[in-house]
């Protein structure tokens, strides 16, 4: 149920999602006396509450721990009288007004709705990746590449993202691998190019990663040491020494219960125009739910900001806001 006051029959503004996006959307809509509900889907604060330290959000120059940055979010959305419900949104009719959102208990009516479920990391499947997750296995370098400067790590990828993520890595690294399965890259080729020209990136073609290797019992947390690389040509074994694997291997945006309802990319990315709006009038979208370029927790806020901003705007333009 939701917290602080009873569901009314229609409801102002749902948000569908508890990451940066959501949260951020929550608090401006609550500030707003709007009193949004915010449906927190099965991960209570997305990809944040798998970082430990997060270096690059404003106004920590200690760093601040994802878990508890996604709670302190959370607390002040409730604070200003936000109502959240821990359960997750199966399916939404967008063709009708008021909108309806269903869960697993049940069914909620809004006039206007703010999605913000975000996008899930593509991963290799393999059993020791989850073992040396953030203890070496990561999957953006801007994020978590300051805790590896000046040692040797690996990039598992071959297009733009991929090459992006190597460049940004060889900055601080000593030496970037950049694992491929294929003798050539599918990035375009100014990125490639410039990948290429980087003194220490160094390309390791034909090559699937078979299983991250690292020491889990020497210490509280496991250490990732390298990978067991299999060549996709001659099935040849051979390992690789690395401090950390970054895996550049797209993302998959969390859009399946929006299927056939709002515009999408051919990706499944939610289309939005530059105000949030998606195709539906009242339907904005915010964070990695549409964005494939960035994926940052802050950039993730600032479209929530957005988003909240014309919700408010769309409700007073209807006479809802009162």
């Amino acid at each position: 149920m939701a917290e602080n006051e009873e569901k009314r029959e229609v409801e102002r503004a749902v948000i569908i999602g508890s990451g940066p996006a959501g949260w951020t959307a929550a608090i401006y809509l609550a500030r707003a006396n709007l009193s949004p509900i915010v449906y927190t889907g099965a991960e209570v604060g997305g990809q944040l509450t798998t970082t430990t330290d997060i270096e690059n959000f404003p106004g920590f120059p200690d760093a601040k721990d994802g878990p508890e940055l996604m709670d302190d979010m959370e607390k002040q959305a409730k604070r200003y009288g936000a109502r959240v419900v821990y359960e997750e949104v199966e399916d939404v009719d967008l063709s009708t007004r008021p909108f309806v959102l269903r869960t697993g208990s049940g069914q909620v009516k809004s006039h206007a709705v703010i999605i913000c479920t975000g996008a899930s990391p593509r991963m290799l499947g393999l059993e020791s990746e989850k073992t040396f997750w953030n203890r070496g296995v990561h999957t953006c370098a801007v994020c978590d590449g300051g805790f590896y400067r000046g040692k040797t790590v690996a990039v598992v990828g071959g297009g733009d993202s991929a090459m992006e993520e190597a460049t940004y890595l060889a900055k601080l690294c000593e030496k970037v691998y950049v694992v491929h399965r294929r003798d050539e890259l599918r990035a375009s080729r100014i990125m490639g190019d410039r990948a290429k020209a980087t003194k220490n990136i160094e390309f390791v073609w034909n090559s699937v990663v078979e299983e991250v290797l690292g020491d889990t019992e020497s210490g509280p947390f496991p250490k990732m040491t390298g990978l067991r690389l299999k060549d996709t040509k001659n099935g040849e074994a051979k390992e690789l020494e690395a401090g950390a694997m970054f895996l550049a291997i797209g993302h998959i945006p969390n859009s399946g219960f929006l299927k056939g309802k709002l515009d999408m990319d051919d990706t499944g990315y939610v289309v939005v125009n530059e105000a949030q709006q998606t195709s539906v009038d009242g339907v904005y979208a915010a964070g990695d739910i549409h964005d494939h370029v960035y994926r940052q927790a802050i950039t993730a806020a600032g479209f929530g900001c957005k988003a909240a901003l014309e919700v408010e705007r769309y409700l007073v333009r209807q006479g809802l806001a009162d």
